[in-house]
């Protein structure tokens, strides 16, 4: 039986560069970019479906989970919009940067070094966020699994990831890693790409329902990512747990 979603060349690999973490022009700048999209559609989605009307801390009181926080990136914007936040990743290093940063910024921020198997909890989560992360862990079946028994019934779960596409392949490898040098070298492995309709079944076994399927965009000209109904690259998808 898998106990164990942690694949140690890829934490090792994050550790490696996780001083750069909140450089905006460093090995993380793509995120940098892509973080306004993620942070304005899980903060709608989540009002929307949770019938949130709190306009100063429009997530006040909600209970989110950012698996693979990395340094923080999308947990400390969660945490200024009301939410309380637990942030988990299996790099020591990763959440050494996450805690600095947000002591530094005065942000309560619970982090955690530990992978959704291996993480105690008596309280479950009304919402997870799993971005940018299932094409780096071990058995991604076990791992959503893991996630599922930390939700909340009704809660919801965003999944953002890579779809497993010959033109995925071409963008996010050879052009972002080889070409525009925007990611190191490595970054990613095709083979771990998810495609939608392989993450949807693995879901649909967990009691999940998708509600909302997109693909994401960037624009070279305007340097910014918008929401698409291209998902042949990347996408981000919103499921409640029934």
């Amino acid at each position: 039986m898998k106990i164990n979603t942690i694949n140690k060349k890829e934490i090792e690999k994050f550790s490696e560069i996780a001083e750069e973490w909140w450089d905006p022009s460093g090995k993380f700048k793509p995120l940098h970019k892509f973080n306004p999209i993620r942070i304005d559609y899980i903060k709608q989605n989540i009002i929307k479906t949770l019938k949130l009307d709190n306009k100063i801390r429009p997530l006040d009181k909600i209970k989110i989970l950012d698996v693979g926080c990395g340094g923080g990136l999308l947990s400390e914007p969660m945490c200024r919009l009301g939410a309380e936040v637990t942030g988990i990743d299996a790099s020591e290093k990763n959440i050494s940067v996450a805690k600095i940063h947000a002591k530094k910024n005065d942000l309560n921020i619970k982090y955690i070094c530990s992978s959704p198997e291996k993480l105690k909890n008596d309280n479950k989560y009304d919402v997870i966020l799993n971005m940018e992360i299932i094409e780096h862990v071990d058995d991604v079946e076990f791992f959503l699994k893991s996630c599922s028994n930390l939700l909340k019934k009704s809660g919801i779960m965003f999944v953002a990831t890579l779809n497993k596409t010959f033109k995925s392949y071409i963008f996010a490898i050879v052009g972002a890693e080889y070409i525009l040098r925007w990611l190191p070298i490595g970054t990613h492995e095709w083979e771990k790409f998810v495609k939608p309709e392989d993450l949807i079944q693995i879901l649909k076994k967990n009691n999940f329902s998708l509600d909302k399927l997109d693909g994401l965009k960037f624009n070279l000209i305007s340097d910014n990512w918008s929401l698409s109904v291209d998902r042949s690259v990347n996408y981000i998808a919103k499921f409640i747990k029934n």
